[in-house]
């Protein structure tokens, strides 16, 4: 086997494999490593399978909302193990997928773990690999507390390999994955409790789309301990949890605890003392606006980088890369401004921009806030409900958006196109002057006053 490459990628998730693809496409002969399934974290333990358990918690809303819409239905439960099955089989589709995807682009896939034994050259298995040019895409792993008896908790990960629904579980944690986590459960039937070291979800995101989603979530059940966190977990003889907290409460018969506090680096096993790859503060491998290391030939994308840890991102920024390194592009690189996403809580959230807090604090008096609040046309006949919040945040006397936030049904679909508008700088009277589409929620977007 000839171990001379033009490009290696050390990471098979969604940023190395677009990048060892697009470089590829140029005619550089590309290998590309990874020591676990093809498609990374989101395909495998992420966005994939999340979407999936989220679907399948919406449609028993919908299922709850069905006699309102005069459908007479029995429903006979919920059975997780067939979704699961079906899942599975749907994530081992794609791993096939992804491995035919790089074969048919003529990328060579090693399996195992890589480290760097000088600054072009890394070992695998004992067989060394060089290129002139060395990505690494290795993502991020869960972060998990070291407290008595964190080996009887899960993480998100962990989630993913649960073979029955929980009667009753706990969830540390106030990212987008906890709010998701607890969603999706609590859709589903289970008794869900988070616990938070503060007193709110998902820091640095709008506030109201947070104070919106905790009310809600509040509303239908969802219990929140807030201000502490778990200190101990114990087992009981019925394999029940039995959690000790901060403020010396217990949280007793539970289920499944899963933590969702945070990601690390995956960079401990690649040896990156021996070519100089620097580390910001959290560890994370520090890399330029084109993606470049401390270390020349060596680059970094996606979630190992800490930066917008999202799959579009580090596709983006690996496509960029190639387009730079072997497509004669030479100012290629990802802005990160302006990056949009979505959390699949209940309801849904999709942001785009800065929040109104981070505005005022940027631009000062010339911040203009828009807002709506009201009940999606969908409610109007169902005993159910949930609130649909609109926010569009201005600058200046032109009134330039930087900033649109949606929280309710459909946001995740809607807040792509109004993406497209923020990044390319349009102003309220733009939005102004587009047609509203009747009846939509989105139509509100571009009525607000």
């Amino acid at each position: 086997m000839n171990n001379k490459f033009d490009f290696i990628v050390i990471g098979g998730g969604s940023g190395g494999i677009a990048a060892a693809r697009r470089a590829s496409e140029y005619g550089a002969k590309c290998a590309l490593i990874e020591n676990n399934k093809l498609g990374g974290t989101c395909v495998n333990v992420g966005c994939v399978p999340k979407k999936v358990m989220w679907t399948a918690s919406r449609i028993g809303e919908m299922l709850h909302d069905a006699p309102d819409y005069g459908f007479s239905i029995k429903i006979n439960g919920f059975n997780w193990a067939d979704i699961k099955k079906s899942r599975d089989e749907y994530i081992s589709r794609l791993n096939g997928i992804y491995d035919a995807n790089l074969s048919g682009a003529g990328v060579t896939s090693v399996p195992g773990t890589a480290a760097f034994e000088s600054q072009h050259v890394v070992t695998v298995n004992g067989n060394k690999f060089e290129a002139p040019h060395i990505l690494i895409a290795t993502g991020s792993r869960p972060f998990v507390p070291g407290i008595p008896g964190s080996e009887l908790a899960i993480t998100s990960d962990g989630f993913f390999e649960m073979e029955r629904l929980p009667q009753k579980v706990v969830i540390t944690g106030a990212g987008y994955i906890a709010a998701e986590l607890a969603g999706m459960l609590h859709g589903l039937g289970s008794k869900v409790i988070m616990v938070l070291r503060k007193d709110q979800l998902l820091r640095g995101f709008d506030s109201s789309l947070t104070s919106v989603l905790m009310s809600e979530m509040k509303r239908v059940g969802v219990e929140f301990r807030l201000r502490t966190s778990v200190t101990s977990i114990k087992q009981d003889p019925d394999s029940k949890l039995s959690l000790t907290l901060t403020d010396d409460a217990s949280i007793d018969s539970v289920d499944e605890y899963i933590i969702a506090i945070g990601r690390k680096p995956n960079s401990d096993s690649l040896n990156l003392d021996a070519v100089g790859v620097e580390l910001t503060s959290r560890g994370h491998i520090d890399t330029d606006r084109f993606q470049n290391t401390s270390a020349e030939g060596v680059y970094a994308v996606g979630d190992v980088t800490g930066r917008a840890p999202l799959t579009p991102v580090a596709i983006a920024a690996g496509r960029r890369l190639s387009d730079r390194l072997f497509g004669g592009k030479i100012n290629s690189y990802l802005n990160y401004e302006n990056i949009p996403t979505v959390v699949f809580s209940h309801p849904p959230i999709g942001t785009v921009g800065l929040g109104e807090d981070a505005a005022r604090m940027k631009y000062g008096d010339s911040v203009n806030v828009y807002s709506s609040q009201f009940k999606n046309m969908y409610y109007q006949v169902t005993e159910r409900t949930s609130p649909t919040f609109l926010k569009l945040i201005t600058v200046g006397e032109e009134e330039k958006v930087v900033g649109c936030h949606i929280i309710g049904d459909f946001a995740d679909e809607i807040i792509q196109g109004f993406s497209v508008a923020v990044k390319m700088g349009a102003c309220k009277r733009d939005f102004d002057n587009t047609v509203a589409i009747h009846p939509t929620a989105a139509e509100e977007m571009v009525t607000l006053r």
